[in-house]
């Protein structure tokens, strides 16, 4: 970190633009400070209006990294464990069936907690699975997050839980997890347990149609014509009105996220001395939590080579295989539309990069690590 150069992380950001993203927001903070900050671009169809430091984006996936943190507070408070059945929680996961080549088997053991944070439950990312589809026709705009995720698994897991790593729905299941045991609607438990903590002014859950949302940049998509142009402004995550998505559901603004991730890399508290959660917790959240057979899995579907993947997170174990300057240990996740969160607690380094371009593939295989090194490279 002593290396960090901010002129050349403002050009960096800054040549992205010239590669059709909209707007780019960065911010580094080290030990509680904020020793950089940047933001360049426009964030509507028609370029006009420039980017804000209170602009909101649909973060998508990095909701996990605050689903993740909120479990693992009710873990620290000793109220769940890892190892626990999700059946014990969620009765409908008890009797979930795996598909074979020939049709289907029975669980040959329990799916836990963990398979659900390490993204080895053995379910997918189909939105439309039929028993997704059935509650809504059934329950429409007022389906709850409980009774969406219990439909999960009307259909078959695609392996044994804990065998084989495929992304999924598994943290909106842990979602509903920390619903039954906390007694609070997600987004409730959220607020008082992380924003009001950290004092976040922008940051809530997304609806499937977020086009009246004041303040949200324009979402933009990388089409099959290889261009980056305008799209609507849904998040398909978002089920229904009353539904609230652990893996993707979150609106919020790089600020808000910035103060989460310096929280997490100052070992858990914050800048006004909140603890949101103790040194020995973030450290199990950084521990690979995958097996050789599921690392291969991470590694060849994501194209994350290097890296292990933890508590919802993944994790740099071997800097030399990722081609990375960056140190061992640095760990975080990213989000469809392209923002990431990174985190290093050996430095109490973080960063938070905002976009808002969907299905760019250089976000995460070009982009992120570029940020990485730039931010913690030696």
């Amino acid at each position: 970190m002593s290396g960090f150069d901010s002129k050349k992380m403002t050009e960096y950001l800054d040549s992205l633009l010239e590669l059709g993203i909209p707007s780019v927001d960065c911010i580094v903070y080290q030990n509680h400070k904020e020793i950089y900050r940047h933001m360049k671009g426009t964030i509507d169809i028609e370029h006009k209006e420039e980017v804000k430091a209170d602009t909101l984006y649909l973060m998508f996936s990095m909701t996990k990294v605050q689903t993740m943190t909120a479990l693992m507070q009710l873990v620290e408070q000793e109220k769940l464990s890892l190892d626990d059945d999700v059946a014990q929680y969620l009765p409908a996961y008890k009797n979930a069936l795996v598909k074979t080549k020939i049709g289907t088997e029975p669980l040959a053991h329990p799916i836990k907690i963990r398979h659900l944070v390490s993204m080895q439950s053995g379910l997918d990312y189909d939105l439309s699975r039929p028993g997704i589809l059935r509650v809504l026709r059934e329950k429409g705009q007022e389906a709850t997050t409980r009774e969406i995720v219990d439909s999960f698994v009307e259909s078959p897991l695609n392996f044994q839980p804990g065998t084989h790593f495929f992304y999924s729905l598994s943290h909106d299941v842990v979602a509903a997890v920390i619903e039954v045991v906390s007694g609070m609607s997600f987004g409730d438990y959220l607020k008082k347990n992380i924003w009001e903590p950290l004092h976040f002014q922008n940051t809530f859950f997304a609806k499937p149609d977020n086009s009246s949302v004041k303040g949200l940049a324009q979402q933009y998509i990388y089409n099959e014509k290889e261009k980056i142009v305008p799209m609507d402004q849904s998040c398909c995550y978002q089920f229904s009105e009353s539904y609230q998505s652990g893996g993707a559901g979150l609106i919020s603004c790089t600020e808000d996220y910035a103060k989460l991730a310096d929280t997490i890399a100052c070992g858990g508290i914050s800048a006004d001395g909140i603890r949101l959660l103790r040194p020995e917790t973030i450290e199990r959240i950084k521990q690979n939590l995958l097996g050789e057979a599921s690392i291969n899995d991470m590694r060849a579907t994501m194209k994350r080579p290097g890296y292990g993947y933890g508590c919802g997170m993944s994790v740099l174990m071997n800097p030399e295989s990722a081609s990375s300057i960056s140190p061992a240990g640095i760990f975080g996740w990213d989000g469809a539309a392209g923002s990431c969160i990174t985190m290093d607690t050996v430095s109490k380094t973080s960063f938070v990069y905002s976009q808002h371009v969907r299905n760019y593939g250089d976000s995460y295989d070009v982009i992120h690590p570029a940020l990485k090194d730039l931010v913690f490279g030696k």
